[in-house]
């Protein structure tokens, strides 16, 4: 029986750049000399960071995600997945929990403006 809390970030000092896992068949390594900036917006209990590379935007809707960006300003963030409504359930009040990772293509966030101003 696995008794191990499921994890949806983790944090490495010597990590160089953050693993986003998407599904079990993709994940994406975005490395930290790209990182522009983080922006954290909440809207009750909902949370949403928002992490912008040279090449991608990641947005993270979740709860108590301050950690997470906390870990990223000190670029120690080395892991991102989302829980499954059942994994959700097994972490601890207060503690990170990632719903839902979208992440585009920035030439895509680019065109999505473009129409936005038209």
């Amino acid at each position: 029986m696995n008794t191990k809390t499921p994890e949806c970030w983790s944090s490495d000092p010597n990590a160089h750049g953050v693993k986003i896992e998407l599904s079990a068949e993709r994940s994406l390594l975005l490395p930290f000399d790209q990182f522009a900036f983080a922006e954290l917006k909440v809207e009750g209990k909902q949370q949403h960071l928002r992490l912008v590379f040279a090449t991608h935007e990641v947005l993270i809707r979740g709860n108590a995600l301050r950690r997470i960006e906390t870990t990223m300003q000190r670029m120690e963030l080395s892991f991102l997945g989302a829980l499954s409504s059942s994994e959700r359930k097994l972490i601890a009040e207060g503690q990170p929990v990632i719903v839902e990772i979208v992440v585009t293509e920035t030439k895509d966030v680019e065109k999505r403006a473009q129409k936005d101003q038209e």
